[in-house]
């Protein structure tokens, strides 16, 4: 990108990590919502092992702002040149930003990360914050890196609906009815900003403690896919992040729909959840059971609701 207006921005971090892992990570966009806050979604519609186009969306300032992404990775010197452009903002007409990461071995468990900016949309105080907390997301992740089998979590609950797709996904999308229908939600707010962004308010009444939990989610909707994948902003203590999907598979008859969690755990609030003599994969289990049982009581609500209708209609 080329303006005389816009402005650059470049620093380094210091992380401990070797050169390889932190590299990876660069390179593993669709993950980068359990990795970076800000990320809601990542969506990567094109690659050939070297070039990738992404749509991704963000929450900034409270709203969720999508863009695509054009990204040329370059292993041999562990670098990635990325473009990106706004879709369908039109205060962030053309391209927004373009830059470069690269990764530099200090030595074998150390490395430096450097981004590397220029955006003739932001000032350069917006710039360089922006910069420095991409930076220090990625490091905090990065140095995590020889712990991943442990605190990465990925399941999926799936049910066999006789119905049509449209029934099902009705369901799914009206969340703000899910009060009224799921014991173990006592409130649900919802906010569309925009035709399928929705950020939901739900409280929660955790099954297996009785407590009450807040849990604010973005979820975006795609119907023509039969998708609705979301992202928690405020996840619970146990965990550092929280993503997930709804999806409808038609069969030939009636639909499968698949409930898929992925989780970032958070290690030390282990003992403080669980106890002193808790361990990592005693957190990996409480969650599966939590997260799954909430999900199929929703699986299969949905399953009833649509079963019913249709028989109505028949």
């Amino acid at each position: 990108m080329s303006s005389r207006s816009a402005h650059f921005v470049e620093h380094t971090v210091s992380v401990a990590a070797p050169a390889s892992a932190v590299f990876g990570l660069l390179t593993d966009a669709p993950r980068w919502p359990l990795f970076l806050p800000s990320y809601m979604h990542v969506e990567r519609m094109e690659f050939d092992g070297v070039e990738e186009h992404l749509w991704v969306w963000e929450l900034v300032a409270g709203r969720v702002r999508s863009t695509r992404v054009r990204r040329v990775l370059r292993p041999e010197d562990r670098s990635v040149d990325y473009e990106e452009f706004a879709a369908g903002e039109t205060s962030w007409p053309g391209a927004v930003a373009s830059g470069t990461w690269s990764v530099a071995p200090e030595d074998t468990a150390r490395s430096s990360l450097t981004l590397r900016c220029e955006s003739s949309t932001r000032t350069p105080g917006e710039l360089d914050t922006d910069v420095l907390l991409r930076l220090d997301g990625l490091r905090r992740i990065a140095e995590q890196w020889d712990a991943f089998d442990e605190l990465l979590l990925s399941f999926q609950d799936t049910t066999r609906i006789d119905g049509p797709p449209e029934l099902v996904y009705d369901f799914l999308y009206r969340v703000q009815d899910w009060a009224d229908l799921l014991p173990h939600i006592d409130a649900a707010e919802v906010c569309e900003e925009r035709p399928g962004v929705q950020i939901a308010v739900l409280e929660t009444c955790a099954a297996h403690t009785g407590l009450s939990v807040t849990a604010q989610t973005v979820r975006l909707c795609f119907p023509a896919a039969g998708r609705i994948v979301y992202k928690e902003t405020l996840p619970v203590d146990l965990v550092a992040a929280h993503t997930g999907e709804w999806s409808i598979e038609p069969g030939v008859s009636g639909v499968t729909l698949i409930s898929t969690h992925q989780v970032l755990l958070r290690p030390q609030a282990v003992a403080d959840v669980l106890g002193p003599d808790a361990r990592l994969v005693d957190a990996r289990h409480y969650v599966r059971e939590w997260f799954g049982r909430d999900g199929r009581a929703a699986l299969s609500l949905a399953k009833w609701r649509a079963e019913s209708q249709l028989s109505r209609l028949r």
